[in-house]
């Protein structure tokens, strides 16, 4: 833990970020932060600000089953709840919708994909203070699992420690569950902070139904090549404001831009990207909404054929998967397996 510590803090003092795809510049943000300022200066003084405010706290629940032939059976119906980008420092008033929305969820594991904090200048028991209060209504009956993202500082472990949170950074966990177990790997960001570690880490398995927990799905070809089945993540916030129909417009991903929401395909992997529950500094949305989502893990190998087409593969992409969002916690979601996709 200190090596890491140790190399985590000098990445974050440098120059430079450094992700799976190479190393960058941070001045090359400045033009895209400046127009940001812009833009957050010019829409306060519209009736638009207003519009999208609404729309960022209107929030959803999703919840759906993902079907995996090599689940072992007493996993079958193992609910996972995905967390992802709350930010909740950017605008407190998550905190209720959030707490409203969850109140009553019962899971078996909850996961955390990262950027707990959206205020760079925010203390970090302040951000993970919110969220533990957004997520107070929520029955964990085993682990809660998070990692960090590119806005989370190597001071976010120790507060996230504090609210209850394991968290995995660069390592696994093994997770026990009726005489049988998962395999839980987290790594550090990977869009930043990417070092040799995070694919060390990816190579120690026993051969065990396997799942990532990863701030954004830039390191997906990695987790499928070392036999993952499922990957979770967020960072892009689905594009946070989109064109008609959901289409992000930015979304801060130097590899597997086609994998910015929902759910996707990387070889025999199935990766799910979380619209994330908050907002960047631009406390706005515009066709998509923040969400969290409840994934019912199910074993059935009847229902899937071997060969991409039970996968809905169109030009190497997995088709987006409509799913009915729930604002009732209590409300069950149409069930989906991979077959259907």
């Amino acid at each position: 833990m200190e090596s890491w510590i140790a190399q985590r803090r000098a990445l974050e003092g440098s120059r430079h970020w450094v992700n799976r795809a190479g190393r960058r510049s941070r001045w090359r943000k400045l033009p895209f932060k400046i127009l940001m300022a812009l833009f957050k200066r010019s829409i306060r003084l519209t009736p638009f600000y207003g519009w999208g405010r609404r729309n960022a706290l209107d929030i959803k629940l999703i919840q759906f089953d993902l079907a995996f032939p090599d689940l072992p059976a007493p996993l079958d119906g193992y609910r996972i709840l995905h967390v992802s980008d709350p930010h909740l420092d950017r605008l407190p008033e998550l905190v209720d919708a959030a707490r409203a929305l969850l109140v009553g969820l019962k899971v078996d594991m909850l996961t955390l994909t990262g950027d707990i904090r959206g205020d760079d200048r925010a203390p970090v028991e302040r951000s993970a203070g919110l969220l533990k209060e957004a997520l107070a209504g929520v029955s964990v009956r085993g682990p809660r699992l998070a990692v960090l993202g590119n806005h989370d500082p190597v001071e976010m472990v120790g507060a996230l420690e504090r609210v209850g949170f394991d968290v995995l950074i660069n390592r696994s966990l093994i997770v026990r569950h009726e005489g049988d177990s998962l395999r839980v790997t987290g790594l550090d960001d990977v869009n930043c902070f990417y070092t040799e570690s995070a694919r060390t880490a990816l190579d120690t398995h026993a051969g065990e139904f396997r799942i990532a927990l990863v701030h954004s799905p830039e390191v997906a070809d990695d987790a499928d090549e070392t036999g993952y089945s499922l990957y979770l993540c967020g960072h892009t916030h689905g594009g946070q404001i989109c064109l008609p129909g959901g289409r992000p417009i930015i979304t801060h991903l130097k590899r597997f831009k086609h994998a910015a929401s929902g759910l996707w395909r990387q070889g025999h992997m199935i990766g799910y990207t979380s619209c994330g529950l908050g907002v960047s500094d631009l406390p706005v949305r515009f066709n998509t909404r923040g969400e969290v989502a409840v994934i019912t893990l199910r074993r059935n190998t009847s229902s899937l054929r071997s060969g991409p087409s039970q996968f809905g593969l169109v030009g190497g992409r997995m088709k987006k998967l409509k799913i009915r969002a729930s604002r009732d916690a209590k409300a069950l979601g149409p069930s989906t397996t991979l077959a259907d996709l």
